[in-house]
């Protein structure tokens, strides 16, 4: 498989070395462009061997799967210079550019509509996909391959790629806050900067994967570490005076409401 990643930021080469570290490919079956060079560099450092396009098309030439991992406004001008070429598995990660915008603007190829996020640096990604009109079994075979080696992956509605923009696209910012607050009580309670993030940080990983691994319900989880007039049930109470659940809900909205914004020509 030959892979070209037009845009070699954070997300495409998070992408990449998946891809690599899974052997779904090599680094010499991959080919970048992007119009910064010091993201070439960074992409070239990240992953040795990989090759350098001098534009797009050429880019895209070689390529059986194209990544697209530009911000939201370039992706139509980008396709509609791809027209010419032979028809490719073309995925995309922008937020808020739908299906229909992309096969409009290069109707020969086959798109799947796709949303990841940072943590695939790590390998420990949550991404969902939406296939286009024309994609094949073969191309969502593909597709889920690519995200699968970073992280986990879903199939959703296009409609519901926003929801998932808001949840886990833009979901680790939020948490990276939540672990800044814990750590910050923690330093007002007398513990050291570097103590109190480690605590919180592996607090937080620790809980996600008691989700995950054991398929509770998080209330249920939560009750188990919720004694009757104890400490937890006193900083939940703190929690709900703070009103954190329906912030973080209005925070979803609100990022999911901006991908929808960003869909728009004018936005």
């Amino acid at each position: 498989m030959n892979i070209a990643c037009l845009g070699s930021g954070k997300m495409g080469t998070a992408l990449l070395r998946g891809i690599v570290s899974r052997n779904l490919c090599s680094p010499r079956d991959i080919i970048i462009s992007d119009p910064v060079e010091a993201a070439r560099q960074a992409a070239a450092d990240a992953i040795p061997g990989l090759l350098i396009a001098a534009d797009n098309v050429q880019a895209v030439e070689a390529a059986d799967v194209v990544l697209v991992c530009v911000k939201p406004a370039g992706v139509v001008p980008l396709l509609a210079s791809l027209q010419g070429l032979p028809p490719k598995l073309i995925i995309s990660i922008a937020a808020g550019v739908t299906l229909a915008d992309m096969e409009a603007a290069a109707p020969s190829h086959r798109f799947v509509r796709v949303m990841p996020n940072t943590p695939a640096l790590v390998g420990k990604g949550a991404s969902a996909f939406t296939p286009g009109r024309l994609a094949t079994e073969a191309d969502i075979a593909t597709t889920t391959s690519i995200l699968g080696a970073v992280g986990t992956v879903s199939r959703v509605a296009e409609p519901l790629l926003d929801a998932v923009t808001g949840v886990s696209g833009s979901g680790p910012a939020y948490i990276y806050t939540v672990i800044e607050a814990l750590a910050d009580g923690g330093v007002h309670e007398g513990l050291t900067r570097e103590i109190a993030l480690q605590l919180a940080a592996q607090t937080v990983a620790g809980a996600a994967a008691m989700v995950l691994e054991t398929g509770l319900h998080p209330a249920v989880l939560r009750d188990q570490v919720t004694s009757p007039g104890g400490t937890t049930i006193r900083g939940l109470a703190a929690l709900e005076e703070g009103g954190l659940r329906s912030a973080l809900i209005r925070c979803v909205h609100a990022a999911a409401s901006r991908a929808r914004e960003l869909g728009r020509p004018s936005s």
